[in-house]
């Protein structure tokens, strides 16, 4: 399946409400690029996690209303602890942050006491406060780099994304045993098909996809990353190993070009779509805007020690690379 060119896919009218929503409340709209397309084309800004991260702390507006999933607005309260907070649906849950308790972290923490332990921003603010510093799947590989060789790593909670950073960074890392729902279905069978399919296309894949998957990828990183590579590359084909929202970013990006959503290994379902980010609509983020609800907040206590890592790797991304 070769996706459409990209069209208008919200109604103006709520379109509009939106907008005066948004001038009410002196708020701000952050989306990820797994949102569906309506909720992408009226956000001030869509991205990745580490941009949307960014965002948050930036910003000056009085609210943040967040379509993403509850990590995500979670992290922007820690960042904004005097701000509301609203997001068009509280259920919109992650499988890594689900499969990453606090306490079984803390438990398995235990066993390593000599390791600094680096956490991918898809946790509870619970476990990013037992962190040292978080990353995203933009600069985790950095952030990795940022310690001494010598310094002995956890990194957690997913085991795919810090399998490619170990390989990446020659370093060894101690894993939890965490993986995203949607990225660990793709299958390298069906992937292959595509691949012999069509010939001419080359294969953009997350990290956070088991390794079979990455060994047959032309280019292997976040999802601003595989929109800078799908931008650049010369390829009319790109078979794209990630969430199907990004598709809505590339296809404006690139009116051109074919992009081709590998599938599950399921034919029967829409393995390829985040059944929690997909909890979201264009009516949801109305309703929320309208309603100041639901709006998301977090333990005060649990916030001071959650920022801490937060704010290094904030600091890390402000800097230059070596």
């Amino acid at each position: 399946m070769i996706a459409t060119p990209a069209r208008p896919f919200a109604d103006p009218a709520v379109v509009a409400e939106i907008d005066r929503l948004r001038r009410e409340l002196h708020a701000v709209i952050l989306a990820h690029f797994y949102q569906e397309p309506a909720i992408q084309d009226v956000a001030d800004h869509v991205g990745d996690s580490l941009y949307l991260a960014q965002q948050a702390a930036a910003t000056d507006a009085e609210v943040i209303v967040f379509a993403g999933v509850h990590f995500m607005a979670e992290t922007a309260k820690i960042l904004n602890p005097d701000k509301l907070v609203l997001v068009p649906d509280l259920t919109a849950g992650c499988s890594l942050a689900d499969g990453c308790p606090a306490e079984a972290f803390a438990a398995w923490l235990a066993g390593y006491p000599d390791h600094k332990v680096v956490s991918y921003i898809n946790c509870s603010a619970a476990t990013k406060a037992l962190s040292d510093i978080i990353c995203t799947s933009s600069n985790a590989v950095r952030v990795v780099e940022s310690f001494p060789p010598d310094q002995p790593l956890v990194f957690a909670p997913d085991r795919f994304l810090g399998r490619w950073v170990a390989k990446e960074t020659g370093r060894p890392l101690v894993l939890w045993p965490g993986s995203c729902e949607v990225h660990e279905v793709f299958s390298a069978i069906r992937l292959e098909e595509l691949r012999e399919a069509h010939p001419d296309a080359v294969v953009a894949a997350h990290p956070e996809c088991p390794e079979i998957i990455l060994d047959q990828a032309d280019h292997v990183g976040s999802t601003s990353s595989i929109l800078a590579f799908a931008r650049r590359t010369p390829a009319r084909e790109i078979i794209v190993v990630t969430e199907a929202g990004i598709l809505h970013q590339m296809q404006k990006e690139n009116p051109d070009k074919a992009l081709i959503p590998a599938p599950g290994a399921d034919e029967t379902c829409s393995c390829n779509l985040c059944p929690h980010m997909r909890k979201n609509t264009i009516a949801k983020l109305l309703a929320c805007m309208r309603d100041r609800s639901p709006e998301l907040t977090v333990d005060p206590a649990l916030g001071r020690r959650a920022v801490v890592p937060l704010d290094r790797m904030l600091a890390l991304s402000r800097q230059s690379p070596a």
